[in-house]
């Protein structure tokens, strides 16, 4: 899931793939824009779980990353 950083409640919200409608809107990322790219880990359908979230910066290029938390080496696959 990615969502958008800023004063707008997490607009724009892409939802992941599979949950896509008819309805989900058409967008585009632009250079300068900042999103959200959260992973989910919990019971699917459930209502707690963990929720890691990881901020970047759309550029003319491609991305960068601005978070910087650093993640458990042991825990990474």
């Amino acid at each position: 899931l990615y969502h958008g950083v800023g004063l707008a409640d997490e607009y724009p919200t892409l939802p992941h793939a599979s949950d896509w409608t008819e309805d989900t809107p058409d967008g585009v990322l632009e250079p300068g824009m900042v999103l959200c790219v959260e992973s989910y880990i919990g019971r699917l359908g459930g209502r707690e779980g963990v929720k890691i979230e990881e901020q970047i910066l759309i550029t003319e290029t491609g991305n960068r990353q601005l978070s910087r938390y650093p993640l458990d080496e042991r825990l990474l696959g």
